[in-house]
């Protein structure tokens, strides 16, 4: 059985940093890639980051500017976003996946995962003023 965890959400102040962590077990991680996604309070899903799954390359959401980045251990079955500079609108609850297939095509799709995606329950992250 396939599970999926998130974890490292939590409350701080604009612009302080944290780490998301995913957390995977169930499948051959290494074949597999990690993609975040956040939902903010009324407003749709929406891809945040996705790494392959060698953990060599990674894509991002533009708006982001630069303030996130993703990687991925496959020895430890975990993939992490770290996340700086955090501001108010970044508010929202994260989720972490995992699919077999490949970063660069999920985002030009509009960041549409396969069907075969495991998904976490989220984690919320709350931004501070």
């Amino acid at each position: 059985q396939v599970q999926v965890e998130e974890s490292g959400g939590g409350l701080v102040q604009a612009g302080g940093s944290l780490r998301l962590t995913c957390t995977v077990s169930g499948l051959n991680f290494e074949d597999y890639c990690v993609i975040w996604f956040r939902r903010r309070p009324g407003k749709e899903r929406e891809g945040v980051a996705c790494i392959s799954s060698s953990g060599i390359t990674d894509y991002y959401a533009l708006e982001l500017d630069g303030r996130f980045h993703v990687s991925k251990d496959n020895a430890l079955n975990t993939g992490v976003l770290d996340m700086h500079n955090l501001k108010p609108e970044d508010t929202a609850t994260y989720y972490c996946a995992a699919f077999d297939g490949v970063c660069g095509t999920v985002k030009t799709l509009g960041w549409r995962t396969p069907e075969e995606t495991y998904w976490g329950q989220g984690t919320q992250v709350t931004v501070s003023s």
